[in-house]
């Protein structure tokens, strides 16, 4: 187990490594410079152009590419992932007020599609070929192809706009005023929800089709076991490795589905933000952004491997 995790780690920081670099390549690449962009927010014809070049050497634009991106993951290193050339405000700061926002929604939506996924393969399994499994699967199936940013427009019209039910935009912390939080957060979660509930679902239904036609499941009815303890306690562990996996990458999904739900209900959380720095050119919040984003994706997928030895016994790390 320590050798493989050892292995694991130096394969997620070589995988962090080249996501950082591919991004900070990408951001160059695109057509634009930063410190115009910022100048010409304010007063750009009564810039000096000795000014713009103070600019360029404050925030390291005019060293070659590669030792901007040494000196940048130096820094990140050290703990310093930059200034927002745009906010003129350090990123981390700036990370630590968006994150738990995007956080909230994600996990909620997350968790939500889990508690309810699951049960909805598992009774779409065990009554297959009823009207109930086939509800579960043509909704599955539409959850899966449905646009999520385009599911957050039409609950918007209709929910917000036609009925009045619920706000058409912002956040506010439970902390704050729950019962707000609550009403901003149903149509978000409910579009970031829609997809991984879709996956999670369809999985588990497979899973469980399959494992059931395994000798040992027929032994266990022969036995005359009950149907709960057949399904609990000896398919579902064994049909849950596969779910686990998806259930990994649709939190990963989720996360990512961040940046546009929270662009159409102007949530402003990290994925909002990382828009708007994207049309700004904005390097560093890009690069610190991307940062967090792809260090969270491979703690799980990582938390996820590690997961298979402690479902099934019989997997072992060498």
């Amino acid at each position: 187990m320590t050798a493989y995790i050892i292995r694991r780690t130096w394969q997620s920081l070589i995988v962090l490594v080249l996501v950082t670099f591919i991004v900070f390549l990408a951001m160059r690449l695109l057509p634009g410079d930063p410190i115009l962009i910022f100048i010409s927010n304010t007063q750009l014809e009564e810039t000096p152009l000795e000014e713009i070049n103070r600019l360029r050497h404050e925030f390291g634009l005019d060293k070659p590419l590669l030792q901007q991106y040494i000196n940048w993951l130096y820094d990140v290193v050290r703990g310093d992932l930059g200034v927002s050339i745009i906010q003129r405000t350090p990123v981390i700061e700036q990370i630590k007020i968006r994150l738990p926002i995007t956080l909230h929604l994600s996990l909620v939506a997350f968790i939500l599609s889990f508690i309810l996924g699951l049960p909805l393969g598992i009774i779409a399994a065990t009554r297959r070929g009823t009207k109930l499994d086939s509800v579960v699967t043509i909704l599955a199936n539409i959850g899966i192809t449905v646009p999520i940013f385009w599911l957050g427009v039409i609950m918007i019209y209709f929910f917000a706009l036609y009925l009045g039910w619920l706000p058409v935009h912002g956040y506010t912390s439970p902390f704050i005023d729950l019962k707000q939080s609550i009403r901003q957060m149903i149509m978000p979660v409910i579009c970031l929800t829609v997809f991984p509930l879709a996956s999670i679902s369809r999985q588990t239904r497979s899973s469980m089709l399959e494992v059931m036609r395994q000798d040992y499941i027929r032994t266990a009815w022969a036995k005359g076991l009950a149907e709960r303890v057949v399904i609990l306690k000896h398919a579902l562990k064994n049909a849950t490795i596969p779910v686990i996996t998806l259930a990994g990458l649709s939190l990963s999904h989720v996360v990512g589905g961040s940046v546009l739900i929270e662009t159409v209900f102007n949530i402003p959380g990290m994925g909002r933000a990382l828009v708007m720095s994207v049309f700004g050119h904005d390097y560093t919040m890009v690069q610190g952004f991307v940062l967090i984003i792809a260090i969270f994706v491979l703690v799980v997928n990582f938390l996820v491997d590690i997961s298979y030895g402690w479902i099934d016994p019989r997997i072992r790390y060498e």
